[in-house]
């Protein structure tokens, strides 16, 4: 009888993928998967660690598969991902319900991890964090099959003074331009239309294999894959964007006018102790060329507030900032003081109160501009992926090219006619909600 897998994935889009190349391997090798944990022989749990916030939610879903393995309940728990990498020993100590633990550069051994797992053999995986990124498995797309990450790269180079991911996925490693092609015309081929690019930076794509920056030249070739309509691009450190990227979006139709810019904050002192490669001035020049250049651009971003150190001067420093940029979309996260990182060990951490209110602040700020930007967009004609029905209602969920699924708002469909998840229609926005919009459908999307 076949095995049947529990799988889950926790964290970011570049762990999904990982997960997804895990399922593929399963699926290859004869494993079946289920949802329901009294159906599971064995259970994966793929983790993160990335702030305290991810790290607790990795720890409670491990422990919670724990008492199925406990109990009897299933055969075998397997961890895999960056909690499992950070933290193997503790795991191994605390927790001598799992039997086997993966590190983040050892996923391509899942099928061998869960064999011997199923035989009552306990063995740990773990390898160099130069390993070379695992390319060419035809993975198992999870997010509905209309779109998909594909992961560029493995690892930073930035080591950023609050973060932990060089630690626990290694050095910037691209991955080969040839591989990405291949398994993005494999995704095409099944239906993937939309192609989101991911990795800890994109922008730095190539420097390791090229020795220039090739994020340009990738694209001009996946925009030639038959099947794509999108091609969305996140992570992209603003001191890393040329002439060449700006270039390559206003030239290749296919690409959104979307970046993500992680800036993670305005206040000069606090970008120096952040170990970051910007100042304020330099971000707002980038900002305003983006703009210039592409004038229906949609930025995005993400802060830190509460950072070590950080002055109510610097506070109010990014409010300003805020205010004059007028980010389409931005997220905030508090201060996670992350061990093993130099701002762990900085003098002067805010108090989590103090965090809690200037996050408060900061949103309530966002808020507002992102209210005035939904309600800009009343009246206009724009093209959106349809992600699914309403229930009960003669309307569907859909999203712009201003919205990355996931993280950003949605557009609601009312129409009589029926649309297919995956479909690309015209809709004239007709009034907005809070961070969503809605509209009518005008007519359906033909390439």
């Amino acid at each position: 009888m076949n095995k049947k897998i529990l799988f889950v994935s926790l964290g970011c889009d570049k762990n999904l993928v990982d997960s997804e190349m895990m399922l593929g391997m399963l699926l290859k090798n004869g494993y079946e998967f289920t949802d329901d944990e009294r159906e599971a022989d064995v259970v994966v749990v793929n983790t993160c660690c990335f702030i305290n916030d991810a790290k607790e939610e990795s720890i409670n879903t491990i422990l919670e598969m724990a008492k199925l393995r406990e109990s009897g309940s299933i055969e075998g728990l397997i961890v895999a991902g960056c909690l499992a990498q950070r933290y193997r020993e503790e795991i191994q100590k605390e927790i001598p319900e799992v039997d086997a633990i993966i590190g983040t550069m050892a996923i391509d051994e899942i099928v061998l991890t869960l064999e011997e797992v199923c035989k009552g053999v306990r063995h740990n995986r773990y390898r160099s964090l130069e390993e070379k990124p695992l390319t060419g498995v035809d993975r198992v797309v999870t997010t509905g099959g209309h779109y998909a990450y594909l992961k560029i790269a493995e690892g930073c180079d930035k080591h950023c003074t609050y973060c932990i991911i060089p630690k626990v996925r290694g050095s910037y490693r691209s991955v080969p331009m040839e591989s990405l092609v291949e398994e993005a015309a494999r995704l095409a081929e099944r239906g993937v239309r939309e192609l989101i690019l991911v990795a800890q930076e994109t922008t730095l794509y190539g420097m390791d294999l090229y020795g220039h920056k090739a994020l340009p030249e990738l694209l001009h070739r996946l925009c030639g894959i038959s099947g794509l309509y999108w091609i969305r691009i996140l992570y992209c450190y603003p001191e890393e964007i040329d002439d060449a990227l700006i270039e390559t979006i206003r030239q290749e139709k296919k690409i959104c006018h979307y970046l993500d810019l992680p800036i993670q904050h305005a206040s000069d002192g606090i970008l120096k102790r952040m170990g970051r490669r910007t100042d304020r001035a330099q971000l707002e020049r980038i900002i305003d060329r983006l703009r210039q250049e592409i004038p229906d651009i949609c930025l995005r971003t993400t802060l830190i507030t509460g950072f070590p150190g950080e002055t109510k001067e610097d506070h109010e420093q990014l409010l300003d900032f805020i205010d004059r940029m007028e980010f389409d979309r931005l997220g905030v996260f508090t201060y996670s003081q992350e061990e093993d990182t130099p701002a762990a060990l900085m003098e002067d951490q805010i108090e989590e109160e103090v965090k809690q209110k200037r996050f408060a602040e900061l949103m309530e700020l966002q808020q507002e501009i992102a209210f005035a930007v939904a309600e800009d967009m009343v009246g206009r004609v724009v093209t959106a992926v349809v992600e699914g029905r309403v229930a009960d209602e003669n309307a569907y969920v859909a999203r712009t090219y201003r919205d990355a699924p996931g993280v950003d708002g949605l557009l609601f469909v009312n129409t009589q006619r029926e649309l297919i998840t995956g479909d690309f229609v015209k809709v004239r926005v007709s009034d907005v909600y809070e961070y969503d919009l809605m509209g009518v459908l005008e007519d359906e999307f033909t390439e």
